[in-house]
């Protein structure tokens, strides 16, 4: 079953001065990260990381179903494990934001993708990033996507709104950030990727 969302948007006065998405797309292909190796004892799994273009941009994020068996009701970026037909992780990126929130791939520009993140539930997550148009319907698969909100990208990148909190698992130290937004917690991988994506295109 699907449902239509009604997106929480952000207001285009939200800043005087708009961020600047040029800039910061030039960063990104300029600072290309290296490849992580693909790990042999890992499952491929990959999830797209949309950027809309709007005059102040906003990263589009999914609330997870309740029931899901793995991370209910977390804030994530439309996503999943890579299938045997996958050209290739950011086809899978691709393919799964289509299932999830009706992303055609065919309005995603697709800018690269950020190293791998190994995640607790035993993947290996590539984040694709692409720019999306701010004309796009979303529907949401239910039985996945609880809700579909933004953030404006230039809160997404405020590094000092995140805490850390390290604990122990499989006798391993993990870190792990968080942060709220708009009554949302924005945290683990989810989280990572959005610090990640925001050191990838800092000032050097």
């Amino acid at each position: 079953m699907t449902h239509f969302i009604t997106q929480n948007r952000a207001t285009e006065a939200e800043s005087v001065v708009p961020f600047d998405l040029a800039q910061f797309v030039t960063r990104f292909q300029l600072q290309a990260p290296e490849a992580t190796p693909s790990s042999r004892f890992l499952r491929q799994a990959a999830v797209l990381v949309p950027i809309i273009r709007r005059r102040e941009p906003t990263l589009l994020l999914t609330r997870r179903a309740a029931n899901l068996r793995t991370h209910a009701g977390q804030v994530a970026f439309p996503g999943g494990a890579a299938d045997p037909e996958d050209r290739s992780l950011i086809a899978t990126a691709l393919r799964e934001a289509y299932e999830e929130v009706a992303i055609p791939s065919s309005r995603v520009q697709v800018l690269g993708t950020l190293p791998s993140q190994d995640s607790v539930s035993g993947f290996q997550v590539t984040p694709v990033i692409g720019l999306l148009p701010p004309d796009l319907t979303l529907k949401a698969q239910a039985d996945e996507v609880a809700a579909v909100f933004e953030m404006p990208l230039r809160e997404a990148f405020a590094l000092h709104r995140y805490h850390s909190l390290e604990f122990e698992r499989e006798n391993r130290q993990h870190r792990v950030y968080l942060r709220s937004y708009q009554h949302q917690w924005v945290w683990g991988l989810t989280a990572t990727i959005i610090r990640q994506l925001a050191l990838q295109v800092a000032d050097s």
